[in-house]
This record gives structure tokens, sequence and C-alpha cells, in this order.
């Protein structure tokens, strides 16, 4: 195999890119992202898209607008995990902002509800 040849799985596309852009990571260094985190690129990071690996590059253009990691990873092609190593590590560097998505533990019980639409309805 010459050395311009990557290597290939037929099922799985190129699969040598991937594990070395990640340093073979399948997680992020210092956070658990949610796969429906949004994912918006920073003032720095699209200052710096020139600069980044091609991979980022990708993410850094495609999150002008919020995307979800699982979006990322649909619209460039790359695993979820590669997605996620990516967007953590851009996170990490402040190339991008992550919106965690609203956990049911974080939103108000219904019974707080009824008495703020209670005291509403009064006024």
């Amino acid at each position: 195999m010459s050395g311009d040849e990557e290597w290939f799985d037929d099922d799985a596309g190129p699969v040598v890119r991937p594990y070395a852009v990640t340093g073979g990571r399948t997680r992020p260094r210092n956070r658990a992202l949610d796969l429906v985190a949004l994912v918006t690129t920073s003032p720095q990071g699209r200052a710096m898209t020139n600069t980044l690996e091609p991979e980022q590059r990708a993410i850094a253009v495609l999150c002008g607008r919020h995307q979800s990691i699982v979006e990322i990873s649909a619209r460039l092609n790359l695993p979820v995990g590669v997605a996620r190593v990516l967007v953590g590590d851009m996170l990490d560097a402040g190339l991008v902002t992550v919106y965690r998505p609203e956990q049911p533990a974080d939103r108000p019980s219904v019974a707080i509800i009824e008495k703020v639409l209670s005291g509403l309805q009064a006024l």
C-alpha cells in the first residue's frame, strides 16, 4: 500500500483518519456531551477557522447556526463518537459553545405551574 492510499473498510468507509484525529479516544476528555446538545461556533472559533484541522474546520463552518451533535455527525459523515470527541476538544479550546438540553428535573413542577396560573388568573 502506498503512503497516499487511505485504509478503507467497505462497510465503514475510511477508518484511519477519524481514529487518528481523536487519538483513538471514544469520549471527550473532560465532558459528557449529550447527543442532542446544541453546538454553535464561538467568536474565537470563527476567527480561527482557517487554522483548524479539516474536521474541526468543517464543524466550525457548519455550526455557524446551532447544530446538535447527531446533526454534525450526519451532515459531516462522521461517526457519532468522533463528532462528540471533536466537539469536546473544540469546547475545551473555546472554539464552540455547547447548549445542553433542558433536563426534566430542571423544569418546574406541575404544582408550581398551576399556582402561577391561578395567580395570573386572579389578576
